[in-house]
């Protein structure tokens, strides 16, 4: 058998990020203008963004150059990253297929996103940004902005759901000791923030309403706003995940048959499948691409694709996505990377097209799909990679089923080691599965 791991030296880490946008099956569809559904032309977004992020945002280069300094900082936390085969699941499974899965939770945060966070960051400091703000759900997002502000000496400001914030305390204390602020949203920082508290003075919070609060900071204190997920330039920073994945995958003379990964916004399992996209969509390759959310929040299963606010407070312009409404209440799940309303637009236009199919998962089965994999791989997943080895788990049974030996590639997006209080109330029987609140499209 060949090794259960592979690595890649230093200098095989890619050195440009690839960008999607000049070969997707169609033109993406731009953000509007709310007030005059005019499409808004990219300026626009320099008030809450980096001109270099807005410039990648709309870019039609295939591949961006990654600058030095953000080469660094990813040597610094553990970039490249290993790309693992699950072999003791395959044995418990039973099963024919090949499990691997990329191990993005081998730095200080824990998962994936320090990959857009640092160079974010770096862009910001280049233009004299005083300080970033932004949302967190379960904290792996605002822990990886906080780490890069750290690395470029700046303020950061971080609105964490307030359900996460109490369920999750050590995420808090980790933004904190890379100098974060840190609120529970809806906060008593911001006027929508109270606004949403006068409602419901126990109000779990949600991703669109952190974003609205985060926003509304930014334009007060003159500080930007940075985005952990949905935009074009955030997946774009991702996919060094999918480009060493690939390589890694070569060096085992293997190709995937399937593409798994969890969507919350979409930048875990775009930045692992985009590469891997451009060769299907070349057809160069014949491989399957799963999407997988929570039933709780259904975005691409039961939801429309329309234009749409990005926030609750419509504070944001209105992106052609997939959605359940910018008002939709978010259950709280443990995967609290998951809870939002909607999702990125070059995912979803994969998906409305074909290229993409999604499924959906509830809370206590993705969790049990965690501690089989944990008793077996030795590793303990985050509630939304759980949604991930789920898919993975039904993929290697069906391929059991039908004796068929086929690739399963999945993204290791987070460890779980602070989200033990979600496999605490699995373990005593305390897990709740939520079915979605109205859906407001």
């Amino acid at each position: 058998m060949k090794p259960p791991v592979v690595n890649l030296n230093p200098e095989e880490m890619p050195r440009e990020w690839y960008n999607i946008l000049p070969d997707l099956p169609r033109p993406l569809d731009p953000p509007i203008n709310p007030a005059t559904k005019e499409p808004l032309p990219p300026q626009a977004l320099e008030v809450l963004f980096a001109k270099e992020l807005v410039r990648q945002e709309v870019s039609d280069q295939r591949r961006i150059p990654i600058p030095e300094e953000v080469v660094q900082a990813y040597y610094a936390i553990g970039r490249p990253t290993p790309l693992r085969r699950a072999t003791r699941l395959e044995k418990y499974l039973n099963t024919p297929a090949k499990i691997y899965y990329k191990c993005e939770y081998v730095n200080v945060v824990g998962s994936h996103k320090p990959n857009t966070a640092i160079a974010q960051a770096y862009y910001n400091m280049v233009e004299g940004t005083k300080g970033l703000t932004t949302e967190t759900g379960a904290g792996q997002w605002g822990s990886a902005l906080a780490l890069g502000c750290a690395f470029f000496k700046m303020k950061c400001k971080v609105f964490m759901t307030r359900s996460s914030y109490l369920s999750k305390p050590y995420r808090k204390v980790l933004m904190q000791l890379f100098g974060a602020e840190v609120y529970p949203s809806p906060s008593d920082q911001t006027d929508f923030g109270r606004k949403m508290l006068e409602q419901d003075s126990n109000h779990p919070g949600s991703l669109g309403i952190a974003i609205s609060e985060a926003i509304e900071t930014a334009v007060k204190t003159g500080m930007k706003y940075s985005l952990g997920s949905v935009l074009n330039h955030v997946l774009l920073h991702q996919t060094i995940v999918g480009q060493e994945a690939m390589k890694q995958l070569q060096m085992l003379d293997e190709k995937p048959d399937y593409v798994v990964g969890c969507i919350g916004g979409g930048s875990n399992y775009a930045g692992l499948a985009y590469p891997f996209m451009r060769e299907k969509l070349a057809g160069r390759l014949d491989a399957e691409f799963i999407a997988v959310e929570p039933k709780a929040v259904p975005s691409t299963t039961k939801g429309k694709y329309m234009y749409d606010f990005g926030d609750t407070a419509e504070m944001t312009p209105m992106l052609k996505m997939y959605t359940v409404g910018h008002k939709f209440f978010t259950p709280p799940i443990h995967a609290g990377g998951l809870r939002y309303h909607g999702k990125a637009p070059t995912l979803s236009l994969l998906v409305h097209e074909g290229y993409i199919r999604s499924v959906a998962y509830h809370q206590r089965e993705v969790f049990e799909a965690g501690r089989i994999f944990a008793e077996n791989e030795g590793l303990v997943p985050a509630p939304e990679t759980n949604h991930a080895i789920k898919a993975a788990i039904d993929i290697a049974l069906e391929c059991k089923k039908n004796n068929e030996e086929k690739v399963i590639l999945f993204n290791m997006s987070g460890h779980g080691l602070l989200d033990l209080q979600g496999y605490a109330e699995y373990l005593e029987g305390k897990l709740v599965d939520y079915e979605p609140s109205q859906i407001l499209v």
